[in-house]
C-alpha cells in the first residue's frame, strides 16, 4: 500500500480508539445482569437502611437529613467502584486471553488502547452513577446547586479510577491480585473518605489523617455540587483529582509501552 492511500496516523488511533470503547460498551451492555444491576441493587439497600431506618435515628448533618447527606457519596462510591472494577476485570482478562499481545503488535497506538479501555470503564461508572442517582430520588430529595460540578467531578473521578484500575490490570499476575486492590486498598478508602461522616466530626489527628485520602476529596467536591456544603472546597478537590489523573496517565501509559505485566 502507498503511503498515499495509506490511512493517517491519526485516523489509525481514531479507529483503534473507537473499536475499543465500543467493544467495552458492548461488553457491558451483553452483561448486564453482572455489570450493572448488582451495583444499582446494593447502592439501593444503603439508600433503605440509612433512610428509613437510620436516618431519623442519627438526626441532621451539616442542616440536610442523613440520607441527604450521604447520598452524594453513596453516588461517586458507586461511580468509583464501577469505573475502576470495569477496567481492571476486562483489560486483565484480555492479558489473560492474549488479546493484548495482538493490539500491541498492531498499528494501534497504545494511547489509543490506553484511553479506550478508561472510556469504557467511564461509561460504566457514568451509567451506574446516573442510574443510582435516579434510584435515590425515590429515597431523598437533592437540590444539585451546581450541575457543572457535579458531572465534571463525576467524570474525572470515574477517568481517575479507570486508569488506577488499567495499572492493577497491569500489575496484576492473577485472578487474585486483581483482588487484592478493591478488598484492601479501594474498599477502606472509599469507606474512609467522607462517604457516610462529616471529617469536622473526627478528632484533630484523624482529621489531618483523613486528608491524606484522595477519595474524600472527590467525594465532598460531588457533594458541594449537590447541596452547596462540603468540608473541602471545590477548588482544593479539582486540583487533587486532576494531578491523580496527570499521574495515572503517565504511568499507566509508561508502563503500557514498556510492555510491564505483558512482555515476559
Amino acid at each position: 500500500m502507498s503511503s498515499a492511500s495509506r490511512p493517517s496516523r491519526s485516523a489509525e488511533a481514531w479507529t483503534a480508539f473507537s473499536a475499543t470503547v465500543r467493544k467495552e460498551v458492548v461488553r457491558i451492555m451483553r452483561i448486564w445482569p453482572q455489570t450493572i444491576l448488582p451495583p444499582v441493587i446494593t447502592t439501593s439497600l444503603y439508600f433503605v437502611i440509612f433512610g428509613p431506618i437510620l436516618g431519623g435515628r442519627i438526626g441532621q448533618m451539616e442542616g440536610y437529613t442523613y440520607l441527604q447527606y450521604v447520598t452524594p457519596g453513596l453516588i461517586m462510591m458507586a461511580v468509583i467502584t464501577n469505573s475502576y472494577q470495569n477496567v481492571v476485570s476486562s483489560f486483565f482478562g484480555a492479558k489473560f486471553q492474549r488479546h493484548v499481545e495482538e493490539m500491541l503488535v498492531s498499528p494501534m497506538p497504545p494511547s489509543a488502547i490506553l484511553l479506550g479501555y478508561v472510556a469504557g470503564g467511564v461509561f460504566r461508572g457514568m451509567l451506574i452513577g446516573l442510574i443510582v442517582s435516579v434510584v435515590s430520588l425515590a429515597f431523598a430529595r437533592l437540590p444539585v446547586m451546581n450541575p457543572f460540578l457535579v458531572i465534571s467531578m463525576a467524570i474525572m473521578t470515574a477517568v481517575a479510577f479507570a486508569l488506577g484500575g488499567f495499572i492493577n490490570a497491569l500489575l496484576a499476575r492473577n485472578f487474585d491480585d486483581v483482588a487484592i486492590v478493591p478488598t484492601f486498598v479501594l474498599t477502606p478508602l472509599t469507606m474512609l473518605g467522607g462517604v457516610f461522616y462529616s471529617v469536622n466530626l473526627l478528632p484533630d489527628l484523624w482529621r489531618l489523617v483523613s486528608y491524606a485520602n484522595p477519595i474524600l476529596y472527590m467525594v465532598n467536591g460531588f457533594r458541594f455540587g449537590i447541596l452547596g456544603t462540603a468540608d473541602i472546597s471545590p477548588g482544593v478537590a479539582y486540583a487533587v483529582l486532576g494531578s491523580f489523573i496527570a499521574a495515572f496517565y503517565l504511568t499507566a501509559h509508561t508502563m503500557l509501552v514498556r510492555g510491564t505485566g505483558i512482555r515476559s
